[in-house]
């Protein structure tokens, strides 16, 4: 009980000692506090340094976008004869290549077995089997032995002049490629001269030349001859290609042509 007791007593004191204090420090605490708050309201405010605006990213933009914009920017006035010269001349090219590859034949092939049928003396089987080959050379052939019985003179010049109609089958619409790959860049040079003259035209407004102005039309002048040489160059290599084609397929004719006068010229009875 005496230590309970005294105890009690020593945090009754402490207790009673520490509101004191705290009663004594309030006002000094109010005090300091009023005292801060009028220094922070009267000083002067600190402006806050200004942060750069971050720029957002770039869209990437697609290939077929930029063609887009740049078709736009070019003027769609002057952009699309040279699209249609692209347009035009990828058909015909398109016709040319297809037609080309139906008219290869394995001409050796061919051959023996013209060959096989004219030592039996069957003709009709000859002409049966070039009529079921596809190719020029297999209807050179064909008009040949349709005139067998005519002499080997007149089998000669069928040969010789169906053969010219089938080179100029081959090179069929090769004119007409030839026009769009000069049309393309000449539609092309055409629009930038009228840009500049627009440029110019622009700045004699504007009556100062700036860079801006002069840039901007010059810019967009040369689009479209930038798009009319890119038409040209593509057109131009398969234009290329189809007359390497053609050389090929009027070798192969010409040679054949004499080794069917040789098979004729052997096994004619």
């Amino acid at each position: 009980m005496s230590i309970v007791g005294l105890l009690t007593f020593t945090n009754l004191n402490g207790v009673m000692a520490q509101d004191q204090a705290a009663a004594t420090d309030q006002p000094a605490t109010e005090q300091v506090e009023q005292t801060t708050d009028s220094a922070v309201a009267e000083a002067p405010a600190v402006a806050e340094p200004e942060t750069a605006p971050v720029a957002a990213p770039e869209e990437h933009k697609s290939f077929h976008q930029v063609l887009k914009e740049k078709y736009i920017q070019g003027g769609a006035g002057w952009m699309t004869p040279v699209l249609l010269c692209l347009i035009f001349g990828m058909a015909l090219v398109i016709e040319r290549i297809l037609y080309l590859n139906m008219a290869t034949t394995n001409v050796q092939k061919l051959l023996e077995g013209i060959e096989e049928k004219v030592q039996k003396g069957d003709y009709n089987g000859a002409k049966e089997l070039c009529r079921d080959t596809r190719g020029p050379v297999a209807s050179i052939f064909y008009q040949g032995l349709d005139r067998i019985d005519e002499g080997l003179d007149n089998v000669e010049k069928a040969v010789t002049s169906y053969g010219g109609v089938q080179m100029a089958r081959l090179e069929n619409n090769m004119t007409w490629i030839g026009l769009f790959i000069a049309l393309a860049p000449s539609f092309g040079f055409l629009g930038t001269v009228v840009g500049m003259v627009q440029a110019f035209d622009d700045i004699e407004v504007a009556g100062d030349i700036s860079p801006t102005v002069v840039a901007g039309g010059m810019k967009v002048a040369l689009l479209t001859t930038i798009f009319g040489l890119i038409a040209a160059i593509i057109l131009q290599i398969f234009y290329n290609y189809i007359l390497t084609k053609i050389e090929s397929l009027v070798a192969q004719m010409e040679d054949g042509s004499i080794t069917f006068m040789d098979i004729l010229v052997k096994n004619k009875k």
